[in-house]
């Protein structure tokens, strides 16, 4: 073969190596924008051994966690568990109890109204919460609307507010709300605690509070169930706050502060724990905000100025009332600025 027929079949020979170097060199970048490709390169063949090794608890070089004295894989089968439990019932669940409460609110209020007076009132007025229990009642309850809303704004919040006004805003929101969440829980459980102190007096259950569930709070028959200090329905709101509530604060202490060596099953129970019973209390703190409010008429003013009128006493809480109407005094009183004595205090912490 002469030179001049041999120079072509070498530039030939050159080409095809500069080709396959190039293919060589282009390997990460392909890999980079095939997120497949790139997982194979990253992980290797992920086959059906490697997943019966995962549900099997066994823990492989591969596979081990990178935090120190870990035995967990990095694949864990209880994290996938945890996340169908939390987005097929939990959600669903929050749904239900929080839109069925308020649409059992709406339907009462139309249907049967607010509960007003049985008579005129007397202008006569009784001690009921002293100024301490008032403020710490409205602080724990602001911290509850706050705590609730950025809850539920973490739970449900992205299927609502981001496609409504985009990643940026939803961004904001999200993150104010995980902030408000975090800080401000720890303060709603420590004063939940004070205030459950507080009032534990008043809420001790008595014989007459089975014939108050019985009548339904007055709605079943004539008459109104007897009551003293504190009715049926206030003392079955405030042990749902002793026992879910407490959980909700104990397991939100939990997820709060995860330096203190929770394992990852501990974090995802508390999550659970803490989901659960925050949306069910939630939706039943609708009904007592109900009551408290629009639903009954006098009410409110009990714990924005610490005095009920008699006539009010009468109806929702007479054993209480025949125990303190003797303290009873004009409104002219209070508006000229002279409050009751110190007795007052005492006659409305009376347990009833």
């Amino acid at each position: 073969m002469d030179m001049p027929t041999a120079w072509p079949l070498w530039r030939m020979l050159a080409l095809a190596l500069a080709l396959l170097l190039g293919l060589a060199c282009a390997q990460p970048v392909l890999a980079q924008a095939d997120p497949d490709r790139e997982a194979a390169t990253a992980v290797g063949g992920v086959s059906p051994d490697t997943w019966r090794q995962v549900r099997s608890g066994e823990v492989g070089p591969n596979f081990r966690d990178s935090r120190a004295d870990s035995t967990y894989n990095l694949i864990n089968a209880s994290g996938e568990s945890w996340r169908q439990l939390r987005n097929r019932w939990v959600s669903p669940f929050g749904l239900i109890a929080v839109g069925g409460m308020i649409v059992v609110i709406a339907l009462f209020y139309v249907i049967v109204g607010r509960k007003d007076l049985s008579e005129p009132r007397t202008g006569r007025k009784l001690l009921r919460w002293p100024l301490v229990v008032r403020s710490i009642h409205w602080t724990v309850a602001t911290l509850f609307i706050v705590l609730a809303l950025s809850g539920l704004n973490l739970l449900y919040g992205k299927f609502v507010f981001r496609p409504l006004f985009g990643d940026a805003v939803w961004g904001a929101m999200i993150s104010a709300s995980k902030v408000a969440h975090n800080y401000l829980g720890p303060l709603f459980g420590i004063l939940l605690v004070v205030l459950l102190a507080r009032v534990l007096k008043h809420n001790w259950p008595k014989r007459h509070d089975l014939a108050w569930f019985r009548q339904g709070g007055g709605l079943v028959g004539k008459g109104h169930p007897d009551a003293g200090f504190a009715n049926g329905g206030e003392k079955l709101w405030f042990w749902l706050l002793a026992t879910a509530g407490l959980a909700v604060v104990a397991s939100g202490f939990v997820l709060d502060f995860p330096n203190y060596g929770q394992s990852r099953d501990t974090m995802q129970w508390a999550n659970i724990i803490h989901a659960v019973g925050a949306l069910g209390l939630t939706a039943v703190a609708l009904g007592h905000i109900y009551i408290g409010t629009i639903g009954s008429e006098g009410s409110l003013e009990g714990m924005t100025t610490g005095y009920v009128d008699e006539t009010w006493a009468r109806d929702h809480h007479n054993l209480w009332y025949e125990e303190v109407k003797d303290q009873a005094i004009p409104e002219e009183q209070l508006a000229a600025g002279r409050p009751a004595p110190d007795g007052g205090d005492e006659a409305a912490s009376r347990p009833g």
